[in-house]
């Protein structure tokens, strides 16, 4: 066999010395050596980012910011009109608790009518409305107050008092409230309940790991508070980074799970091999120099690595991507700083302090001279059959991802939240009755000269528009649409009721035939105006145009770039390529399990969720651009020591047979920190929460054991020296260090 082709680049590096001069150990050294001042600096920029994020605030973004495609010029006119102050409502929803007729006009229901028509908080009560089975009723109460949310929430407080008292006095019905109120109180209260869940359970969950890990409660304490000092600074920087890109509600949440993973992944590493090298004996300044010029150097060029994939969202062309992506890359970005600075320091200033106070039981275990046997035993028969491992490896992954072939994108609409909250059954039920109630499409019309609107033309236009809704299939119309004015009158909406769940083929084939058909025929024959479509159904098609559109363009940005630092971080451009297909294929499958799980009802009584029938719309990119970094981690650090061992003049079969074990520990620890933090938003109420739990601790699962433990060892193991294959053209690049 002829190997004409290949030239492998000479390993003219040396492992890592104590005396390295790398700038990773020159500034792990010097921070060693002004311990108190190292710490003080980092204590300074935390305090100094949060103090200054907090001066200045968070800018918001607006719905205009966030709106894409078609949506957005409509979004934009809406922003940019005065309007009259919005009038919130609630609903009350009568029906007989044994399923049986109710008429609007019995006693109970008019006496519930008047009670509420004379409650000072109410604004104006509609006439009882029967369903179109005549199993249900509905009031409409609208709130006086107007913007003020104080005296909004009385008068719904007012309303839910008599729906109380009316349900006591007629046991025999069921009246229920929903509205604006009740319903966007519900919703954020489960959100901010989840959130509070995720908060308080991971940071015990995630040290009592770390003990595990370690064995003692310094060495565990210092990965968890480095974390979350890089959190906070992270989200004090962000703050001031909205005034740049606007920001986003979820991007604190993103920067605390981000910043939990990488800051903990990255102190654990660190601290793990200075512990190694101190129990070969070495002092605690070589200790750290080697740490630094190893586990240092993998860090350093993992935040490089993950922070190119992050960046992929500032190019989804989405104001949430974007504030998301620069949230990630400054908490990523604070974590590789304090892991490189002012960890060095803390190990120095504790030194063997660092193994006390020791957990008995646990220390004893974790302090044995014993060889990892469980990954060794792993090991032995991959590398000793490369070839039938990679094909069986490979081939499970790719089936697990071949039901993501068929993944439906959709968002879930409020029916798809817990149902054990009041208002969101209220509502639930009560679209079912008066679908006119759900959702809806909003016609948006405005003037390209700057002068009001010809109001009698834009009416007749809305009559004829109506009179076309009333006879299609694709929408719900009990009444003539109605249009609301500006204050300058230079902008008019229209609300088209849906029928149908926002996210469903109906509602979508409605949103075509208005954009395509019924709005350019009626109102885009009025002279001198612009049209739109936009409401829930269009913000999510528009978003799911825009991601068939960006979605090439984010995977081809970080595949090139993280080939690039591989390429100088490792001198191999066959370990880059390696990586990227080995990651892509842990994605896939994780597309597939979310696919398999969450697109059908098998699970929903294991997870306790309600199936929508689709994978959240943000959440492929999402997840393709997070576990892309994420996973970087173990690839960098386990690369590292294979590559190590490698230049300490080991074959490449026995340099990734040692590389792996001797990371397996750390990798191992690592990655059930991730995966159980990740856990605990999968049993999270919200249908959000549970898919990115799902997507993110199932890929970091298969990542940390089918890839670690077999697809790479048998890929380096069947590519042999050919790792190690550098272009000439490419080896007067610098190395990353």
């Amino acid at each position: 066999m002829t190997t004409t082709s290949y030239t492998p680049a000479p390993p003219a590096e040396q492992p890592p010395q104590p005396d390295d001069t790398g700038r990773v150990v020159r500034i792990a050294l010097w921070s060693a050596r002004h311990r108190w001042l190292a710490v003080l600096l980092w204590v300074a920029v935390v305090a100094g980012a949060l103090v200054a994020g907090g001066a200045v605030g968070t800018n918001e973004a607006s719905d205009s910011d966030q709106a894409v495609g078609k949506s957005a010029a409509a979004e934009r006119a809406l922003v940019g009109a005065e309007w009259p102050g919005e009038i919130p409502s609630e609903s009350v929803l009568v029906q007989s608790r044994n399923g049986g007729a109710v008429d609007p006009a019995e006693p109970a229901v008019q006496r519930l009518h008047d009670d509420l028509a004379a409650l000072p908080g109410a604004a104006d009560v509609s006439e009882p409305i029967g369903s179109s089975d005549g199993s249900a009723v509905l009031l409409d109460v609208d709130l006086a107050g107007g913007e003020q949310s104080a005296r909004v929430e009385a008068a719904a407080d007012a309303v839910a008092r008599v729906v109380d008292d009316a349900a006591a006095a007629n046991p025999e019905l069921s009246i229920d409230q929903a509205g604006d109120v009740t319903v966007d109180e519900a919703v954020s209260q489960i959100y901010d309940d989840d959130l509070h869940r995720a908060e308080v359970i991971s940071l015990p969950v995630t040290l009592a790991i770390l003990v595990l890990a370690f064995g003692a409660l310094l060495a565990a304490s210092v990965p968890l508070v480095l974390a979350l000092s890089a959190v906070v600074a992270a989200m004090g920087l962000s703050q001031l980074a909205s005034h740049v890109v606007p920001g986003d509600d979820v991007v604190s949440s993103v920067i605390l799970l981000v910043g939990l993973a990488v800051g903990v992944d990255y102190s654990l590493f660190y601290i793990r091999r200075e512990r190694e090298e101190r129990a070969k004996g070495h002092g605690t300044y070589d200790a750290i120099a080697v740490a630094a010029a190893t586990a240092g150097r993998a860090v350093l060029v993992s935040g490089v690595t993950v922070t190119i994939a992050m960046a992929g969202m500032l190019i989804a062309g989405d104001t949430t991507f974007a504030s998301i992506g620069v949230g990630c890359i400054l908490v990523v970005a604070m974590a590789v700083v304090g892991s490189v600075t002012v960890l060095p320091a803390l190990l120095a200033l504790f030194g063997r302090w660092i193994d006390r106070p020791r957990v008995p039981l646990v220390w004893r275990l974790r302090s044995r001279d014993d060889s990892p046997r469980f990954w060794s035993a792993i090991l032995h028969p991959v590398l000793a059959r490369p070839a039938v491992s990679f094909t069986v490896a490979a081939a499970a992954l790719l089936v697990l991802a071949a039901p993501a072939l068929g993944m439906r994108l959709g968002d879930p609409g409020i029916e798809d939240l817990p149902q054990d909250r009041p208002a969101i059954a209220t509502y639930t039920r009560m679209v079912e009755e008066f679908p006119s109630e759900g959702s809806t499409h909003q016609v948006v019309i405005w003037t390209d000269n700057g002068q009001p609107l010809d109001r009698a033309a834009v009416n007749a236009a809305v009559h004829d528009l109506s009179a076309q809704v009333a006879q299609d299939p694709a929408f719900t119309l009990d009444k003539p649409l109605a249009t609301n004015y500006s204050l300058d009158g230079d902008v008019a909406t229209v609300d088209v009721p849906t029928g149908y769940d926002y996210s469903s083929p109906q509602a979508v084939d409605g949103l075509d035939t208005l954009r395509d058909d019924l709005v350019p025929e009626t109102l885009g024959a009025i002279a001198n105006t612009d049209t739109g479509v936009t409401g829930d159904t269009a913000w999510t098609a528009d978003f799911k145009d825009l991601l068939a559109q960006r979605m090439p363009l984010v995977v081809g940005f970080v595949l090139v770039l993280t080939i690039a630092v591989f390429v100088l971080a490792f001198r191999s451009l066959t370990i880059a390529l390696t990586a990227v297909v080995l990651n892509l294929l842990s994605v896939a499958a994780a597309y597939g399990l979310l696919t398999l799980v969450f697109q059908h009802t098998w699970a929903e009584a294991l997870l306790g969720f309600h199936s929508s029938g689709a994978i959240l719309t943000w959440l492929p990119l999402f997840l393709f651009v997070i576990l892309f970094g994420l996973s970087m981690d173990y690839h960098v650090f386990v690369v590292s020591r294979i590559r190590e061992a490698r230049l300490a003049g080991l074959t490449t079969r026995d340099a990734v047979a040692q590389g792996i074990t001797r990371s397996a520990g750390t990798v191992t620890s690592a990655a059930v920190v991730m995966v159980a933090v990740f856990s605990i938003f999968a049993m999270l109420s919200a249908l959000d929460f549970k898919q990115m739990g799902i997507g993110l601790a199932s890929a970091i699962l298969i990542d940390a054991t089918v890839v670690r433990a077999v697809l790479l060892p048998s890929a380096m193991a069947l590519l042999g020296e050919r790792n190690w294959y550098l272009p000439r053209w490419l080896r007067r690049l610098p190395m990353l260090r």
